[in-house]
């Protein structure tokens, strides 16, 4: 069983908005997390939302939740990969000055080489390590419209709209204030990003340099033998929530060799049953331990239930940060689960 992350991760928990009683965004549409990147508590529960795997059985899993409404706290809106990180002026020849909603456009600015420029984020941004001196604007569902126009940004960089966001777009417009959104679709839009906020920041050197080393690390990413295998991201233990419809993570598990059997989800971060995941069988899990629930720990459980994957030991950890942040860090999660699907082949 690899272990590589099971004892790194016990203090995740901290790290990550609680998911009791709430959906994950993912990325959860993090994901918010998942998650995000971030994980982020959800603002309202389908609970009529018919459980993926055993749709036909007609049962259903209350609790259900929008992950974009999980991050914003409002209605999400479809967002078009990294398209709108291109629009609004760009204002040259003022010294940035960089607020970011959310800790994946934190990271995405600071792989542009902007990272000095922020003067001001949410809770969560801690990556990379000098980001938590930051002064905080919000905890990324909430923020202060008055903090942040105190901070006289010249940039501000969120993940997903949302009420909030919009209100904040209001206030910013008659200042010629760009706000712009960082909601990559694909591994690819990642270091497409980081080339925009470098063109945008007027740090393009440095951004091409890192956007360059993203792209070479995709392109050499390893992919399990064929057939495919089929996936279970556990993103919370209990309540049980996995990824659905979020394509870029399904875009990541497709360049690895696997296809998540909730990929066709209407949401992002669904809530499941374990019956719905025993009766999908499905080849491989990777969870994200937190707090108390190590991967020792989650496979035992698993494997209680009766699941062949972990029965089979192939269940895996992955860093919540990484996978449930859509930034630069992604392609690390990307790496390690590749290798997490070559080894899952070499079990029985």
């Amino acid at each position: 069983m690899r272990r590589r992350t099971a004892g790194g991760l016990a203090g995740a928990r901290r790290r990550l908005p609680r998911l009791a009683a709430a959906a994950c965004l993912g990325l959860c549409a993090a994901w918010a997390a998942v998650a995000g990147p971030d994980l982020a508590r959800a603002g309202a529960a389908d609970a009529g939302t018919v459980d993926a795997g055993i749709a036909d059985a007609g049962a259903a899993d209350a609790g259900v939740a929008d992950a974009g409404a999980a991050y914003a706290g409002a209605a999400a809106v479809p967002v078009a990969a990294a398209a709108p990180l291109a629009t609004g002026p760009v204002r040259h020849g003022t010294p940035p000055r960089i607020v970011t909603l959310a800790p994946n456009a934190t990271e995405l600015v600071y792989a542009a080489g902007a990272g000095a420029d922020i003067v001001g984020t949410v809770l969560r941004s801690d990556y990379p390590p000098e980001a938590r001196a930051i002064p905080r604007i919000g905890d990324g569902i909430q923020f202060s419209e008055e903090t942040i126009l105190t901070l006289r940004p010249t940039l501000v960089v969120g993940w997903l709209p949302s009420d909030g966001t919009r209100s904040l777009e209001r206030r910013l417009a008659p200042l010629g204030v760009p706000l712009v959104y960082a909601n990559p679709k694909s591994l690819d839009d990642i270091p497409a990003l980081v080339r925009d906020l470098g063109d945008r920041l007027g740090t393009r050197a440095a951004a091409d340099a890192a956007a360059r080393g993203l792209e070479r690390r995709i392109r050499a990413l390893r992919p399990a033998p064929p057939p495919p295998q089929t996936v279970f991201i556990e993103i919370s233990a209990d309540p049980l929530y996995t990824l659905g419809r979020d394509p870029l993570t399904n875009d990541l598990l497709a360049r690895c060799g696997g296809v998540n059997p909730y990929a066709t989800h209407a949401i992002a971060a669904p809530q499941v049953s374990v019956e719905s995941v025993l009766h999908l069988n499905p080849q491989v899990l990777i969870v994200s331990p937190y707090g108390r629930e190590t991967l020792a720990a989650r496979r035992a459980w698993w494997a209680q239930h009766g699941l062949p994957a972990a029965l089979a030991d192939r269940i895996y950890a992955v860093d919540p940060d990484q996978l449930h942040r859509p930034g630069p860090r992604l392609v690390d999660a990307a790496e390690a689960i590749c290798a997490d699907l070559r080894d899952s082949r070499t079990r029985p």
